[in-house]
């Protein structure tokens, strides 16, 4: 079971008529949900009914909740007995938040983080000069000024410099390059440090983007037009988002547009994983048949299948150096910024309730960023909103 637009969905189609074509007398059905919304309710009522498809993808950062109650099958020591695949073929960065304990329990099919999406036509109206990576903090946020305007004169502003989905995950790499933590310990969680000092100071710039400068739209703005339509109609200069942005805008034949890495504070350029695996189900009652289609996805022959879609970045390495080989020619011109950022990747506390504290935790970012409260008391909130999720934690 898998989530997708059709074009992703088409290339799971692709993926299982290779996969059949290679091991005859296996078949796959394709069941298919086209919002990740839908799909993760869909998975959630599936392993609560006790009927889950054999193999699920899922996003790294709800695999904890579901291993803790026994409802994943490891991979581990199918991984082990492979003669196809191994360990060491994806990268590290991304292996490590599929492990619960010792046990490997998911293989990871994609690998992405966040990047800045430019609009070059607006770029060139203002006389900036694109993004050489080389940007910081104080750079990127002076390029977005620079970038929003009122084209028409009449007192409001018609392009944005800057947009993003206002959350915790897209908030997160700004964290942690100012050294802020989300937790007092990863292993062993008792506390949420959202509340501390250097924290709080990356909410506060992530928020002013649109609270202090207004280079990115308001609420009510962005409820008329989400920033990713506006980039997409050429009305907003630079969107943050992972490479499935490349699958969206590459189609659209008027969108002038590159790619840039996200800014660097203070010398540090730390990103965040972004990331679904390939899991098996607990109650899957044929598991070798099961991890035969495991093994063949998440080979380079079946990441290059779904790599094509342009959504999706390769776990692997040799299959990531294939993509950027290949897609040289095509938009964006500086793609290999995908696979500079897979060193840089750090995941997101592996903890069993983490998708429940997220949420609280953007609902908070949001409020900041809209102007309705200052980062040290929405932070504050979110601590005391969060701690109790802490207890008892199950955690990577």
């Amino acid at each position: 079971m898998v989530p997708g637009a059709p074009d992703e969905v088409q290339a799971y189609r692709d993926l299982i008529a290779a996969f059949q074509a290679a091991s005859p007398g296996l078949a796959v059905d394709l069941i298919t949900i086209p919002t990740r919304a839908d799909y993760d309710r869909r998975v959630a009522a599936d392993f609560g009914a006790g009927r889950a498809a054999d193999v699920l993808v899922l996003d790294y950062r709800r695999v904890t909740g579901y291993a803790v109650r026994g409802l994943l099958a490891p991979v581990g020591p199918f991984l082990a007995g492979s003669t196809a695949i191994a360990e060491g073929d994806f990268y590290r960065e991304v292996v490590y938040p599929y492990y619960l304990g010792r046990e490997l329990m998911c293989l990871p099919q994609h690998a992405s983080g966040l990047v800045v999406y430019y609009n070059r036509r607006l770029f060139d109206a203002a006389g900036v000069p694109y993004p050489d990576g080389t940007w910081d903090w104080e750079g990127f946020l002076a390029t977005a000024q620079a970038l929003t305007a009122d084209t028409d004169g009449d007192g409001l502003t018609d392009v944005y410099g800057l947009g993003a989905e206002v959350s915790l995950a897209n908030a997160l790499p700004f964290i942690w390059q100012n050294q802020g933590e989300l937790v007092d310990n990863l292993l062993l969680p008792r506390l949420m440090e959202i509340d501390q000092p250097a924290t709080v100071e990356a909410v506060q710039w992530f928020g002013d983007w649109q609270a202090r400068y207004g280079v990115a739209p308001g609420a009510a703005a962005e409820a008329a037009e989400p920033s990713e339509a506006r980039f997409m109609a050429g009305r907003l200069a630079m969107y943050l988002n992972t490479r499935r942005g490349v699958g969206a805008y590459r189609p659209l034949a008027d969108l002038d547009w590159d790619v840039a890495p996200l800014p660097s504070h203070r010398g540090r350029r730390t990103n965040l994983l972004f990331s679904d695996g390939y899991c098996m189900a607990a109650t899957a009652a044929d598991k070798p048949a099961a991890w035969r289609f495991i093994e063949y996805a998440a080979s380079a022959e079946g990441q290059a299948i779904l790599a094509a879609t342009g959504r999706l970045f390769p776990s692997r390495a040799d299959a990531a150096e294939a993509v950027v080989a290949q897609e040289a020619a095509l938009r964006p011109a500086h793609g290999v910024v995908f696979a500079d950022t897979v060193p840089r990747l750090q995941s997101a506390p592996a903890l069993e309730n983490w998708v429940e504290i997220e949420v609280i935790i953007t609902d908070e970012i949001q409020n900041v960023f809209y102007g309705r409260l200052p980062a040290v008391q929405a932070m504050r909130v979110a601590a005391l909103r969060t701690e109790e999720y802490l207890r008892f934690q199950v955690v990577n």
